[in-house]
């Protein structure tokens, strides 16, 4: 009797435990087609989103007519779906954050923008200030002056004697037909000296003293820097030959070098201003006296020439100036704060602030720069407010976002 109880209990324990297995591999499989059946429904709604292109947010202005991995980055194609279309050209911002982002508006302008131009320059010797003493006869010389390149010379300052044998013959001529009496025949012989080069001043003391004058003394034409000094004693010399080379002082050349976007603000006659880190307060006016034709195809600028008066002889070669080149300034111009422009370096945008907290980025094409104004030549309206803060943080949004700024017409070519 206790072995059929027996069995009957273990019968009984093993139809409870089969029952369990099979309650739990049911209710295991119910909850495994449950996510299967929201992710299908979820995929079905989906499919039904018409998809305008797939794009990949670190590249959103390459469009792909279909999904697939990005070739750019290791990462899916995102899709962009045309419900969304109304919000893809425009990001949202709460007004209530705006101040958290630091974020600033400016207002596009219309009015005058000045052509004032910060540059560096050097100055240098005025070329056209430029004595060259040669030797209008052979000779010899006979003595060198204490001079030295680099010596400031005053006019008349003596440099070489000269021993001029043609002129001495020339001159024992000319007081012979002087002694002799004849008027006509003397003035034949006295302009026949001129003639040889001989200066007037000297045939004047030859007429005047009745004596030969073999020695003749070079001196300085001009007041200014003894530049080159190409004799010595004992040498021949032969008319023609360079002696010396002496540059002027009374007015000096400041060379710049402005940037060739900047090219339209200069022009000849401009007023400069330069100041000089050797006269630490002064002003120095000038005016640009030449534009040079050719540009440093290295820096890309041109060559400007600037003419300083140096009545005292202070300003000297070699010495560095800040300049500034001052224009009149041109009126009715649409204009917008530097600070708001994004160069991605083959265009500039801006971030254009729209009602609503709504922002939009736009294609701007940009004229001249000057004191933190821009000039704007297209894309922008006078009034229209864009952001000059935080405009970079809503440029990456848009980006992620696959916004793609509006663009302007291209440029019309120029006909022949």
């Amino acid at each position: 009797m206790s072995r059929r109880i027996y069995n009957g209990m273990l019968l009984a324990g093993v139809s409870v435990a089969l029952g369990a297995i099979g309650g739990y591999w049911f209710a295991q499989q119910h909850l495994q087609a449950m996510p299967s059946a929201a992710t299908e429904a979820s995929a079905s709604a989906a499919e039904q989103r018409p998809v305008l292109y797939w794009f990949d947010p670190m590249f959103p202005q390459q469009k792909f007519d279909k999904p697939g991995k990005s070739p750019f980055m290791d990462m899916q194609l995102v899709p962009k779906y045309a419900d969304a279309a109304g919000d893809s050209a425009t990001i949202n911002i709460d007004p209530r954050l705006t101040q958290n982002l630091g974020q600033r508006l400016a207002t596009v302008k219309r009015g005058g923008v000045a052509s004032n131009l910060e540059v560096v320059g050097v100055l240098a010797f005025n070329e056209r200030e430029i004595a060259v003493v040669q030797a209008r006869t052979s000779g010899f010389v006979e003595r060198v002056y204490a001079r030295a390149p680099g010596d400031v010379l005053k006019t008349n300052a003596a440099l070489v004697d000269l021993l001029l044998p043609e002129w001495a013959a020339a001159q024992e001529e000319f007081l012979a037909l002087r002694r002799n009496g004849d008027a006509e025949l003397l003035a034949a012989a006295r302009q026949r000296l001129r003639l040889t080069g001989m200066p007037v001043a000297l045939i004047a003391q030859v007429e005047r003293s009745g004596k030969t004058q073999p020695i003749l003394t070079i001196s300085s034409p001009i007041t200014g820097v003894l530049q080159e000094l190409t004799v010595r004693a004992g040498m021949t010399v032969a008319a023609g030959d360079n002696l010396a080379r002496i540059n002027g002082l009374d007015s000096v050349w400041l060379a710049v070098a402005v940037p060739e976007a900047q090219a339209s603000v200069l022009a000849i006659g401009q007023a400069v201003e330069a100041r000089l880190p050797a006269f630490p307060g002064e002003i120095l006016g000038g005016t640009v006296s030449a534009i040079l034709p050719e540009a440093n195809t290295n820096s890309r600028t041109l060559r400007v020439r600037i003419e300083l008066p140096n009545p005292d002889g202070r300003l000297r070669p070699g010495l560095t100036a800040q300049v500034r080149l001052t224009g009149a300034a041109e009126q009715e111009l649409l204009w917008l704060p530097s600070e708001a422009v994004i160069r991605t370096g083959r265009r500039a945008l801006v971030m254009l602030a729209e009602a609503g907290g709504r922002y939009r980025p736009v294609e701007v094409r940009l004229g001249r720069e000057n004191e933190g104004k821009t000039v704007v030549l297209q894309g922008l309206e006078e009034g229209q407010q864009v952001v000059a803060s935080g405009q970079f943080l809503l440029d990456s949004e848009a980006s992620l976002k696959g916004i793609l700024p509006s663009a302007i017409p291209a440029a019309k070519e120029l006909q022949p």
